[in-house]
């Protein structure tokens, strides 16, 4: 509602045009009416001059003529006879202030006047002028109203006139104006086009100034959005693609694990099985009873591999109903479990936010991976008696962003790095590419003590609001 009434940029600009140009029009006027004052001052003063110099003669001649009956008949003929004297009254009066003569109105706009305040504003101040002839006495009084009304009739005309070129002037400067702001049209069509999600229109290049700077720069914007939004469909699109992959490997690993589980570990317990029997029956005949006690212990250390491999294939990567903290708390009792003669110190903190919800898939499986790679290597190639593993957010010196750090840290008292033979390098490599993928990194530190310190970081994840 209040857009509504609120004045077009055009409207203002059309209104601050036309007052500007009535402001300039009214100090014309007001500069043209002293100088018309001026002016009718100036005409009438020396009209009155002249019929007073007139008068002064026309005076004399009657104190030089004889008789004041048959002089004061004289004067009053030849005055009756000029009549009308220009831009003056003139009047005669007897002794006792009978007035004897008046000059006749004028016939110039005869029944017409200017209007008082115009006459009050333009006509000048003159003062009547009273001449001595003996008995009589002669008054000459300036009469400026047909000046007034002929300045009265101009400013009437240019008034007329100034109106019409005011008015066409609104109009040409309206029009003007509605031409040059034409193009804001097209520009709020293109920002309406673009709110909408669309950014596949472009602005053309105007011929002003200002607005073609607007264009290039909404161009400019348009271009990066849409090239922003293409992006951001590619990036979903290999998303939904490493999921399915992701999904893909995880039914592969569970299918290996039950066939594992189905086939090889029945075949083991089978085996087992006939070992014991054989061991039995064997009491007596000491060569056959060693190798069946050797078969058993074969087949039991093949059955706890077999099982240490069903529990990294199904716990591979956390449920979803499971935190990560959880998971990673029970692979390192599973290792441990496995490793007896390794001493394992495990600190895991709580890696939520703060409204203690779970990390993300990708995050908790890159974590996970990242220490099942380093117990792994420290299995193999440290020998090394005790290992620590120390998890949790790093809020000292944060990234760039403000964001805290998950960091994963692997330490052991074994050989260090400079004895790990070639393969364990391509566990690292992974490890590297794995965090490089979610924006870590990867450390790898030798300890003032000896061993190793295996130490990664990754960004800990913004939760969507």
């Amino acid at each position: 509602m209040n857009r509504a009434r609120t004045p077009s940029l055009q409207a203002r600009l059309s209104l601050v045009l036309t007052v500007l140009i009535a402001v300039l029009m009214g100090i014309g006027a007001a500069v043209w009416m002293r100088e018309t004052r001026q002016a009718i001052h100036e005409e009438v003063e020396a009209a009155t001059r002249v019929a007073q110099q007139w008068l002064v003669v026309v005076l004399a001649e009657r104190r030089e003529g004889g008789a004041e009956a048959e002089a004061r008949e004289r004067l009053l003929g030849r005055l009756a006879a000029v009549g009308r004297i220009r831009a003056n009254r003139l009047e005669v009066f007897a002794a006792g202030g009978q007035r004897l003569y008046v000059s006749p109105e004028s016939p110039y706009k005869a029944g017409r006047d200017a209007p008082a305040w115009f006459a009050a504003q333009i006509a000048p101040e003159l003062g009547a002028r009273r001449l001595d002839a003996g008995a009589l006495e002669v008054v000459l009084t300036p009469d400026t109203s047909r000046a007034v009304l002929d300045a009265w009739d101009h400013l009437v005309a240019a008034l007329g006139w100034a109106c019409a070129l005011l008015l066409a002037l609104w109009l040409a400067t309206r029009l003007a104006i509605r031409r040059a702001l034409a193009p804001l049209q097209q520009i709020h069509a293109a920002l309406e086009h673009g709110a909408s999600g669309r950014f596949d229109q472009r602005l053309p290049q105007y011929a002003t100034r200002e607005l073609a700077l607007l264009a290039r720069s909404y161009n400019r914007l348009a271009d990066s959005l849409d090239e922003s939004r293409a992006t951001n469909a590619r990036l979903e699109a290999d998303q939904n693609l490493a999921r399915t992959i992701q999904a893909r490997l995880e039914q592969e690993r569970r299918a290996i694990a039950r066939e594992l589980h189905d086939e090889l570990g029945q075949s083991i317990t089978a085996v087992r099985s006939i070992a014991g029997a054989i061991l039995q029956r064997s009491a007596e005949q000491p060569g056959i009873h060693g190798s069946a006690q050797a078969i058993l212990a074969m087949t039991g250390h093949m059955q706890d591999g077999v099982h240490a491999i069903l529990q990294r294939l199904r716990r591979d990567a956390p449920a979803a109903h499971e935190r990560i903290e959880d998971t990673l708390q029970a692979y390192c009792a599973l290792w441990a479990s496995h490793h007896e003669g390794i001493e394992l110190r495990c600190a895991i903190e709580p890696l939520g936010d703060a409204r203690d919800e779970p990390l993300d898939d990708g995050v908790g499986l890159a974590l996970l991976r990242v220490l099942q790679e380093s117990l792994t290597n420290v299995a193999r190639h440290a020998h090394a008696r005790t290992v620590e593993v120390r998890i949790g957010l790093r809020r000292e010196g944060v990234d760039r962003n403000g964001q805290a750090e998950i960091e994963v840290e692997v330490r052991d008292d074994g050989r260090g790095l400079g004895a790990q033979p070639t393969p364990g390098r391509h566990g690292l490599a992974g490890m590297r590419e794995r965090l490089a993928e979610l924006h870590g990194r990867l450390e790898l530190l030798s300890p003032p003590d000896g061993g190793l310190c295996v130490r990664a970081r990754l960004p800990q994840p913004v939760p969507v609001t």
